[in-house]
């Protein structure tokens, strides 16, 4: 993904009503503010600032856009908006709320709601760094809520389009929270020019890769599965576009057999193929899979411990049943 090179607004500027303390996050497309609103509540506002279209220098407010970028610009600036106006119509506590969105220095900001936490991404890194991974039971409480909210944005008629870790916000109860969504990187009106596509290697699925693919609910599924999968394994799953080349996926899931049930290693194969129609058609159906109680993975070699320890209560059945035995005809004599 494309770094922001634009310079962030000053702390300490009122802008709208909302005083700006710092910046916290920043992406190719948007800077990310933490704010204080008229009665003193934490907000985050989300200023959007395509870095490939546009230019603030130090101590400028609003950007300079060349003239040939101009009409991209505006495209992205209505998605945005309308972006924004779909997100506050939503409330779900695993969606990102929408307070406001307010037009200022020649662009768009997003108000949303305030935190506190950290992202799954943190969370990955944190266990990698222990030599650790994600347990199951962790990855499936995570994710049925994340397609819980997801599927409120999707019968809203929006798609995220840049689902990964990074975006999937845990809150300190440790309930997640779907956060910067990609729906301005696109556009439906082919008459238009089309924003340049902005996606994140390996959780971004191939038809992201190609500006004429249709993109629909199966686009987020991919990128659902791939998100898993990084909490399996601590990264990414291998590129789509390199996938198309040399697929080696398949090594990669074999390592994962016995450490998850086979039902989330299959869950985690179908999003993540190619093929959109292959993928699983719903949300739900993923949802279904995650909720549905299976046993964990045996530990190599408890199935023969489970059996031996069988195998020596059949014994000691035996020896008492004979013992049982022998006290019986005793007493007949």
């Amino acid at each position: 993904m494309a770094a922001q090179n634009n310079a962030p607004l000053p702390d300490g500027l009122e802008i709208a009503g909302y005083r700006i303390v710092k910046k916290i996050a920043s992406g190719g497309f948007s800077i990310v503010y933490l704010a204080y609103d008229a009665e003193g509540h934490a907000v985050a506002l989300k200023e959007y600032l395509p870095s490939a279209l546009a230019l603030r220098q130090p101590g400028e407010l609003a950007p300079s856009i060349a003239k040939a970028n101009l009409p991209v610009f505006r495209i992205g600036l209505k998605c945005f908006f309308e972006e924004g106006r779909a997100l506050a119509r939503i409330s779900h506590p695993n969606v990102v709320r929408v307070l406001n969105f307010f037009r200022a220095n020649e662009t768009v900001y997003m108000v949303m709601a305030y935190e506190s936490g950290h992202s799954l991404q943190e969370h990955i890194q944190r266990q990698r760094a222990r030599g650790s991974r994600a347990g199951e039971a962790f990855i499936r409480q995570i994710f049925i809520q994340v397609l819980k909210g997801l599927r409120e944005v999707h019968a809203n008629q929006l798609l995220h389009l840049d689902l990964k870790p990074a975006n999937i916000y845990l809150r300190t109860d440790g309930t997640p929270m779907l956060l910067d969504f990609g729906a301005a990187r696109q556009t439906v009106n082919s008459d238009l020019p089309k924003l340049t596509p902005m996606y994140t290697p390996g959780f971004a699925p191939p038809e992201l890769y190609v500006k004429t693919e249709p993109l629909g609910p199966w686009t987020d599924v991919y990128s659902i599965g791939a998100s898993i999968f990084a909490c399996m394994v601590g990264s990414p799953p291998q590129p789509a576009d390199q996938r198309r080349k040399e697929d080696k996926m398949a090594g990669h899931f074999a390592k994962l057999d016995g450490m998850y049930t086979p039902e989330l290693v299959a869950l985690v194969r179908r999003a993540l193929l190619l093929d959109p129609l292959a993928r699983p058609q719903s949300l739900f159906e993923m949802q279904k899979v995650l909720q549905t109680p299976v046993l964990p993975p045996a530990a190599p070699g408890a199935l023969e411990k489970l059996g031996g320890q069988v195998r020596g209560l059949l014994g000691q059945f035996g020896r008492f049943g004979r013992g049982m035995k022998d006290v019986a005809q005793t007493t007949q004599s």
